[in-house]
C-alpha cells in the first residue's frame, strides 16, 4: 500500500515497509524508517497469545498498513503488519518517540485535534486510544463494531468519533462516552472505505464506498444531504459502447479536501481520473462536480499541502509525482515544479520498493458482498437423484421384479392373502 501525505514542509511517502520523509524546500537528507529493521515485539507482550482471527499468532510482514499525520504537522504515526505502532516527532531531524504494540492488525488511525491521543481502528472492529503525552502507555479500548473497521475520523472539536465498517454502517459516537451513540449514517450498499470532514463545513461528513458513491451527510443528525455516483460522472456521454472499465467494481479509495475547504478531490480504484467537487456558496451551501483531472497513470494516493497544491502519487517509475494548482482556468499541472524534482530525486534510491505495485489488483476486492444462488445446483442434484432412482428400479424389473411399484413391498403367496393371518386347513389340503 503506497501513500503520500504533507506534513508542514515535508512530503511523507510510504510503500512496503519504508516510510520516507523529504523536505521540499531545502536540500536535506531524507528521513527513512524501515520497519524491517525496527524494534521487535517482546515475548511478554499481552498480544503474544492473541491473533486476528482467534487462532495462533502469526508473524507479520512489516508492511506499513496505515499512516496518520497530526493537524499541526508536528507528529506522525504508522502501523504495520507486525502490529507495531510507531510515533514520530516531525522536527528537523525527525525522531522516533516510541514503539508500541496493538492487539490486532489495524486499518486506520487518526490524531485528535488536541494531539493528545491517537485513535487506532483494527480488523476485529475495535477502536483503541493511545496517549501521545505518555508515549509508552498501553492502549485503552474505546468502542467496538461487529464487523471490520475500515475508516476512522474525529470531529474538529474532538466531540465525536466517527467510525465506518464493512457492513455499510457509519456510526457517530461521543468520544468521552463512546457507548453513547449520537447517530448512524445509513445509505451505502457496500462497505464504507473513506471518511472526510471538509475544512469549510465542520458539520458535514463525506463518505466513500465500495458501491462507487460519495455521500454528503449532516453527521450529527445522520441526515443525507447530497449523493454522487463516481462511475456515472466518469462515463462519456457520447459513447454508446460499454467498456470493461464500467463493468469492474471501482471503490472510492480516498477523499481529500483543500485547506480552505473550497475543493474536494475524490480518488477511485482503477480510474486514471480524479473527480473535483467545488463548494458553491449561497443560501444553502452545496458541493457540485466541477472538473475531472485526467492522469497519465492510475493514482496510488493524493493529498493537499498547506499551500493548497494537490500532490498525486502515480503508479509509474518515470513520473511518480505530479502537482496541480488551481487557477482561473481550472486545475493545471505544474510540470516544472522544482519541489517535485527534489522529491523524485530523493526517492530514487528507494524506488525498488515501489516497483511491485499493481493497481489492477484491488485492495478492497475481498470486502465485497458475495451472493450465493444455489437454486441451480439444487435443481441439478435433484434431477440426478431422480434419474438414479429410475435407473435403480428399472434394473430390479429386469431381474424378475415384475411390475413393481417403487416404494411398495411384494406380497408372498396367492389370492387375496391378508398379511398377518394364517391360511385355513382347506387351503393347505388343496
Amino acid at each position: 500500500m503506497a501513500t503520500i501525505g504533507a506534513c508542514g514542509e515535508w512530503i511523507v511517502s510510504t510503500c512496503d515497509s519504508k516510510l520516507i520523509s523529504i523536505h521540499t524546500k531545502q536540500e536535506r537528507e531524507p528521513f527513512v524508517f524501515d520497519c524491517n529493521a525496527a524494534e521487535k515485539k517482546p515475548k511478554d507482550t499481552e498480544s503474544d497469545n492473541k491473533s486476528d482471527e482467534g487462532g495462533a499468532d502469526e508473524t507479520g510482514t512489516d508492511v506499513i498498513l496505515a499512516v496518520a499525520l497530526s493537524p499541526t504537522g508536528r507528529l506522525a504515526a504508522l502501523i504495520d503488519d507486525s502490529k507495531r505502532l510507531v510515533l514520530f516527532r516531525c522536527d528537523s531531524p525527525w525522531q522516533c518517540i516510541s514503539t508500541r504494540w496493538v492487539v490486532r492488525r489495524c486499518t486506520s488511525l487518526v490524531f485528535s485535534q488536541a494531539e493528545d491521543q491517537l485513535l487506532v481502528a483494527d480488523k476485529s472492529g475495535d477502536v483503541y486510544s493511545f496517549s501521545v503525552e505518555e508515549p509508552h502507555r498501553a492502549g485503552e479500548l474505546k468502542l467496538g463494531h461487529l464487523s471490520m473497521l475500515l475508516a476512522l475520523t474525529l470531529s474538529p472539536d474532538d466531540r465525536y468519533v466517527i467510525s465506518a465498517d464493512r457492513d455499510e454502517k457509519i456510526r457517530v459516537s461521543h468520544l468521552k462516552s463512546p457507548h453513547n451513540i449520537q447517530a448512524f449514517c445509513l445509505a451505502h450498499r457496500e462497505f464504507v472505505s473513506s471518511l472526510l470532514i471538509p475544512a469549510a463545513h465542520r458539520e458535514w461528513l463525506l463518505s466513500g464506498s465500495g458501491d462507487g458513491t460519495v455521500i454528503l451527510w449532516q453527521y450529527e443528525s445522520g441526515r443525507e444531504i447530497q449523493r454522487w455516483d463516481m462511475r456515472k460522472l466518469r462515463e462519456d456521454p457520447n459513447s454508446t459502447k460499454e467498456g470493461e472499465e464500467e463493468e469492474k467494481r471501482s471503490a472510492v479509495s480516498r477523499i481529500t479536501s483543500s485547506p480552505d475547504g473550497l475543493h474536494v478531490v475524490v480518488q477511485s480504484e482503477r480510474a486514471a481520473t480524479l473527480q473535483m467537487l467545488s463548494l458553491e456558496k449561497g443560501t444553502e451551501d452545496r458541493l457540485t462536480p466541477s472538473h475531472q483531472l485526467t492522469l497519465p497513470h492510475c493514482p496510488l494516493d493524493i493529498t493537499f499541502d498547506p499551500r493548497g497544491r494537490l500532490w498525486v502519487l502515480l503508479d509509474s517509475a518515470d513520473t511518480p509525482f505530479q502537482v496541480y494548482t488551481h487557477t482561473q482556468d481550472g486545475w493545471q499541472c505544474d510540470a516544472e515544479n522544482a519541489e517535485v524534482s527534489r522529491v523524485t530525486e530523493a526517492l530514487k534510491p528507494y524506488w525498488k520498493a515501489f516497483q511491485p505495485l499493481a493497481v489492477a489488483e484491488s485492495r478492497f476486492e475481498h470486502l465485497y458482498k458475495v451472493n450465493f444462488d444455489n437454486m441451480e445446483s439444487y435443481m441439478e442434484k435433484k434431477r440426478l437423484r431422480l434419474e438414479q432412482q429410475k435407473s435403480h428400479w428399472g434394473k430390479k424389473r429386469t431381474t424378475g421384479g415384475g411390475n413393481e411399484t417403487p416404494g411398495k413391498k411384494r406380497t408372498t403367496g396367492g389370492g387375496n392373502h391378508t398379511p398377518g393371518k394364517k391360511r385355513s386347513k382347506e387351503n393347505k389340503v388343496k
